[in-house]
């Protein structure tokens, strides 16, 4: 369990060190920020996409040790099922982060930055805790 465990805990920290260095390098101007921020139309798409990304990751993420599929893999298989579905959980709410923050950038639309907050303010809820691996694990 406890190998388990720092592997979701490596994927989460490093997908969110990849968002923070994304940050810094557009903030220190080694990215180039606003190179689309003319492409009104190509805005839209990507934001009406990332907008039902975003929150159809957060349901998902949320709700998916709920569903009796993954809970009846995650008592059977333990720590094998958790690494399985503990790592999708934490990809559908990590991946959209990280291009949500580039998109922030190029299109300068905060609409991006938020949506990549609300991920982040959702990571408590599935964060990785030893207490939190073995009640998930349990019937």
């Amino acid at each position: 369990m406890k190998k388990t465990l720092r592997q979701l805990q490596t994927f989460m920290f490093s997908m969110i060190g990849i968002t923070v260095v994304l940050v810094v390098l557009f903030e220190t101007d080694v990215l180039p920020s606003g190179l689309m921020a003319t492409e009104k139309q190509t805005e839209f798409l990507l934001t009406t996409l990332m907008e039902l990304l975003t929150l159809a990751s957060v349901y998902m993420a949320l709700r998916l040790f709920k569903f009796d599929k993954v809970h009846q893999e995650l008592v059977t298989l333990k720590a094998d099922g958790l690494r399985r579905w503990g790592l999708i959980r934490l990809a559908i709410l990590l991946l959209p982060m990280p291009l949500n923050t580039v998109l922030y950038y190029l299109f300068m639309n905060t609409t991006f930055g938020y949506m990549a907050i609300i991920l982040a303010v959702c990571l408590p809820f599935v964060y990785p805790s030893e207490a939190r691996c073995e009640a998930e694990t349990e019937s």
